[in-house]
């Protein structure tokens, strides 16, 4: 019996942690469906295919990086269909106009009456899933259209401003070998993304079961075990999951210590970074670890599950200066001493 606590509020709370309980062990088996209908057609990658349902059960961004072949696309229109989202793939080119992706005000003639009017003709941004192809190949101006619909989940067109479905989230994809031709992303659009994940090519046993599967991989079957509104509801769980305060410590150290005029940060942070993760990258790694935690069966979210998306939360939030680039080392490997020099938390702190 809970002390101070009346027999009907107890069992309010009783019934609430049952409810709790439930709602996590759907989103465990829910995950567990999900990477088996994804696994009919993708080999490997399985670190990206967590990351990716991380990303949706938090109505998050991620940006992949990636050489071509490498299946991003397909991942991306697997996951829409295995999760039951409306998909669109937008390939970003440099004659790419923000109407390309938000739509347009045409002139539409009624066939009875004979009178004009101006419509609104949706553009490929109102879907739930969108995949951004070679994002970073398209002009600034462009780029910026899409900022809006990632930040505020709506668009602005002729001054009337209209909400996207829910949910909907961003994957973006850039191709690290052609430079050529390409317009970086700014940091605050790069701060919109959740995660940066680095797809590498796949090993060899991986790669004999592609080549060889190509005709099954391409016939598979995938079934939706999602909906948008399960989803949805899996998102709020997550969102309400308590967090313990030496895990939101541990997220708010890593952050800080990414900063070069944080007292007391890394001597390789001091060295190496000109800019650091902001506030928002804390946010994500305790959101993304509530996720995680669900999605493995696990009871509550852990340092182990923040140290799992570290990496792929501040990588991209990281801006190394001209000696880091002189001694050939990016982001990725600073990030990388960052993690290993920041200890987690006492427990009783």
């Amino acid at each position: 019996m809970l002390v101070g606590m009346d027999e009907p509020a107890q069992d309010q709370v009783a019934a609430a942690s049952a409810d709790a309980v439930a709602a996590f062990d759907r989103i465990a088996r829910s995950a567990a469906a999900l990477r088996g209908q994804l696994g009919n057609v993708i080999v490997g990658q399985g670190e990206g295919v967590e990351l990716l349902m991380v990303s949706l059960l938090c109505r998050g961004h991620t940006l992949i990086v990636g050489v071509p072949g490498l299946a991003k696309t397909m991942l991306v229109r697997t996951l829409a269909r295995a999760v039951g989202l409306t998909f669109r793939r937008i390939q970003f080119t440099p004659d790419m106009m923000p109407s390309d992706i938000l739509g347009t005000e045409l002139i539409q003639e009624d066939p009875e009456t004979g009178q004009r009017s101006l419509k609104f003709a949706p553009g490929p941004v109102f879907a739930q899933l969108i995949l951004a192809d070679e994002v970073n190949r398209t002009p600034p101006k462009t780029q910026a259209a899409l900022l809006e619909a990632m930040a505020e989940r709506q668009v602005t067109v002729a001054g009337r401003t209209m909400p996207l479905e829910e949910p909907f989230v961003v994957v973006a994809t850039q191709n690290p070998i052609e430079q050529e031709g390409t317009y970086p992303l700014p940091e605050a659009q790069l701060d919109r993304f959740m995660f940066s994940l680095w797809m590498d090519y796949p090993g060899k046993a991986e790669e004999v079961e592609i080549v060889a599967g190509t005709p099954r991989i391409h016939a598979a079957a995938v079934e939706p075990v999602l909906d948008g509104p399960s989803l949805l509801e899996a998102a709020e769980v997550i969102w309400q999951m308590p967090v313990s305060d030496h895990v939101v410590n541990y997220a708010v150290d890593l952050a800080r210590a990414t900063r070069p005029a944080e007292p007391g940060s890394p001597a390789v942070t001091r060295q190496y970074v000109e800019w650091g993760a902001g506030p928002r990258a804390g946010q994500y790694l305790v959101h993304g670890a509530k996720a995680l935690a669900a999605m493995r069966g696990d009871p509550a979210p852990a340092c182990k599950h923040v140290r799992d998306l570290a990496m792929h939360v501040l990588r991209h939030r990281v801006v190394v200066n001209y000696a880091a680039t002189g001694e050939g080392l990016s982001s990725r490997d600073v990030v990388a001493k960052i993690l290993a020099e920041v200890p987690e938390p006492d427990y009783g702190g």
